[in-house]
């Protein structure tokens, strides 16, 4: 394997198949999955309405529950279930997804014994399963797979892992309407020199949004440090200019 991000394509380390940022973020969606299933309680119940024919009205009374709300927090497999006449709707549940990958990943994790004659054997045994000291809810499965975080993204699926865990939490993102938050920083980007750096809640990088350039907030903070006081002596020699330009040309004016 080469040494960089399946996801990003940054440079990771070694025998890894995720950055240090893609982990980050990773780890970011599983801690905040309890609170977002929590927001996905409360928009259980969708908007009530009134029956109505013609237009865009309905002409029946609306379901008493939000079915995406539900496919989410209701039962399911870990896996999607064959269709062969395209009558399926909606996509993994929470609950099933996370429980899936943590049997997977226990299945996969080796185990170190002695054989009868002493020597140390490691193996694979392909049917271990994973169960969370505290119970089987979506709280008990995120602590596990946590844990498990970082074995996982030295085995070849940290890939498809991550990209069904960011797809779980833009459904539940866009269903709650909530985003991470993000702070844009006013030291322009090294690497492109524009104004476009930013700090975003679930990463661990503050990224320039124009070229993608990523840094660190040890980084960034020793960057900010050497540019910031030569741009704020620049801004004042231009404020200085340009109230010298003013004053003249009032002069010119009163002249």
């Amino acid at each position: 394997m080469d040494n960089h991000c399946r996801i990003c394509h940054h440079t990771a380390a070694e025998n890894r198949y995720l950055c240090e940022g893609c982990e980050y973020r990773a780890h970011t969606w599983l801690r905040t999955l309890p609170r977002l299933a929590a927001l996905l309680q409360l928009c259980m119940q969708p908007t009530a309405g009134t029956a109505q024919r013609g237009g865009n009205g309905r002409a029946h009374s609306p379901l008493p529950v939000d079915l995406r709300v539900l496919d989410l927090l209701g039962p399911g497999q870990p896996v999607p279930i064959d269709d062969p006449h395209g009558d399926q709707t909606g996509s993994i549940p929470i609950t099933a997804l996370l429980a899936g990958w943590a049997h997977y990943i226990a299945s996969d994790v080796p185990a170190v014994h002695r054989d009868r004659h002493g020597t140390v054997r490691i193996e694979r045994h392909g049917s271990s399963s994973a169960w969370p000291r505290t119970g089987t809810g979506i709280t008990a499965w995120t602590t596990w797979l946590t844990r498990y975080l970082p074995y996982a993204v030295t085995r070849p699926y940290a890939e498809p892992m991550y990209t069904q865990l960011e797809d779980l939490v833009h459904r539940i993102q866009r269903i709650t309407h909530t985003t991470p938050r993000s702070a844009p920083k006013d030291a322009p980007c090294p690497a492109c020199t524009a104004f476009a750096l930013v700090q975003r809640e679930d990463s661990l990088h503050i990224t320039c949004d124009a070229c993608g350039h990523r840094l660190t907030p040890e980084q960034y903070d020793t960057h900010r440090a050497i540019v910031m006081p030569a741009l704020a002596r620049t801004a004042l020699l231009m404020q200085a200019q340009q109230e010298r330009t003013r004053r003249e040309q009032g002069e010119h004016a009163a002249a």
